[in-house]
């Protein structure tokens, strides 16, 4: 019932989240993404998609990146842990103060995997706000080690 209550908040702000963010979108589709080479960051989101069923959503393209450079899931509780971590790791926006505030209230049962990931975004070196079109073509370990995320 709250993993629900999440999601459907969710549908209902994805568009207007998307309308008010000022970058551009990236237009480009997974099999884009898996022509890169392996190992690429490009390559390694194309993969995410498609084990996941998903498409690059207008202008949230960043929220995959983040699923692949940190390793999380996609279970309500997997994305609310990534908030944590970008707000560990020096994030700030209304949507992440959002998610943490309802994630933290319906799953306290998660507190401590939630300040655990926040710990890990603290650790690693700022990243929220590259632009990662440009690094599609880089290997994934390299901006891993670059930014210091496990």
């Amino acid at each position: 019932m709250r993993a629900t209550i999440l999601k459907k908040l969710y549908d209902w702000s994805v568009s207007p989240y998307q309308f008010f963010k000022a970058n551009q979108a990236w237009n480009l589709e997974t099999q884009d993404l898996l022509a890169y080479p392996a190992n690429t960051l490009g390559s390694h989101m194309g993969l995410f998609l498609k084990d996941n069923m998903f498409q690059l959503q207008e202008k949230l393209e960043n929220h995959d990146v983040f699923h692949v450079l940190t390793n999380t899931g996609i279970t309500v509780t997997d994305e609310i842990s990534m908030q944590y971590y970008l707000f560990g790791n020096g994030k700030r926006s209304i949507y992440l103060f959002a998610v943490l505030f309802l994630g933290t209230v319906l799953f306290p049962e998660y507190w401590n995997f939630f300040i655990s990931k926040y710990k890990l975004g603290k650790s690693a070196l700022p990243f929220h706000q590259i632009n990662f079109q440009k690094l599609l073509n880089q290997p994934l370990n390299r901006i891993k080690s670059t930014f210091l995320i496990p």
